[in-house]
């Protein structure tokens, strides 16, 4: 039995904890609060209050699981390197965390970060295009967690942060373009697509490509955001009149309501094409995104548990996106999604 430090124990942080628990581990929880249901659990060590105040405690060199809110989620990664901890980093941040590369180096730590599913596994899926197609010319993923039907409303609630989803909408949008990366408004290139089972639904850019962007040898890049037709123009209408608080309430996640995840990643060089979709609409109480998110960090912090992030998954001291984990461990973290049930098609 290993030990892993869990930092924030929300939707999907509290799947990754009880996942942990099920592959035989002991899980350290840092939160601000921490739910009976969770604290109660055996192997489970809750450490309530400031996690900032808490960090101090840690059992050095631990393998750190950052699942906070964008937010604060950098803030904790220097004080963590500096202990010569290895963080599997979910925490998707503004800030590049490739600032801390020297930090990393010197203390002998690692930090895995974007370990979600997109970015996080689309990141992976890309590398494996590269591997097989060879320098590409066009690379394309589309991702959503939306509920199986649409409202008169948002259709939409959300299944992690909703904060991080308000980050996700204003943030400028870095994409590529004929092999130069440029930055456009969030929210534009909007178009309906075609979703197999599920109907018309709406695209558009935001900033999800993030380290594919110098990792992946692609001419074109461009990662959209997918919802029900609607959504966005109710977004572009009221949002300015809307304080956080009520979005965050009007966002509220229902886990009685039906709900989807949805990532399609599209890569193409001169002769060939390749395409993947994954697929989940929750299993056994959990919702989609949290069991795709929180499958991909699962997996991540196995790899880091059990064989270690350097000898293990090919990595060095330092800051790694998902895509430098190398190839055995991106087929372990597939595999075991799939054996938690959650569909990858490859045409």
């Amino acid at each position: 039995m290993a030990v892993a430090i869990a930092l924030g124990c929300g939707l999907i942080g509290r799947f990754v904890i009880e996942r942990l628990i099920e592959y035989g581990h002991h899980v350290i929880v840092l939160d601000l609060e921490i739910p009976e249901q969770l604290s109660s659990l055996e192997h489970v060590e809750s450490r309530q209050g400031d996690v900032f105040q808490n960090l101090s405690d840690l059992p050095p060199h631990s393998v750190v699981i950052n699942m906070l809110p964008g937010r604060i989620g950098d803030g904790v990664r220097p004080l963590l390197l500096k202990k010569g901890h290895h963080v599997v980093d979910l925490a998707f941040t503004a800030e590049d965390p490739h600032q801390y590369q020297s930090i990393a180096v010197e203390n002998d730590a690692v930090l895995l970060w974007d370990v979600g599913i997109a970015p996080g596994m689309s990141n992976m899926l890309a590398k494996k295009a590269l591997e097989q197609l060879g320098e590409l010319e066009n690379l394309t993923i589309k991702v959503g967690g939306n509920p199986t039907q649409p409202d008169s409303e948002w259709s939409y609630m959300a299944p992690f942060s909703p904060s991080d989803v308000i980050e996700e909408y204003t943030r400028p949008a870095r994409i590529k373009v004929e092999d130069e990366i440029c930055e456009v408004p969030a929210i534009t290139d909007r178009h309906i697509i075609q979703v197999d089972g599920y109907g018309k639904m709406e695209a558009f850019l935001t900033d999800g490509l993030r380290s594919v962007l110098t990792t992946i040898s692609a001419s074109n890049m461009k990662e959209f955001t997918v919802r029900w037709p609607g959504h966005i123009d109710k977004w572009l209408k009221e949002a300015d009149t809307l304080n956080e608080n009520e979005l965050l309430e009007a966002w509220k996640y229902d886990n009685s309501r039906e709900e989807f995840t949805w990532l399609e990643v599209v890569a193409e060089s001169k002769n060939q094409r390749k395409q993947w979709i994954v697929e989940d609409s929750g299993r056994n109480g959990d919702g989609s995104m949290a069991r795709t998110t929180g499958l991909v960090t699962v997996a991540c912090a196995l790899q880091f548990l059990e064989h270690g992030p350097l000898k293990g998954c090919g990595l060095t001291p330092g800051i790694h996106p998902p895509e430098a984990l190398h190839e055995q461990a991106i087929d372990a973290i597939i595999e075991l999604m799939k054996q938690h049930n959650v569909q990858f098609t490859e045409n």
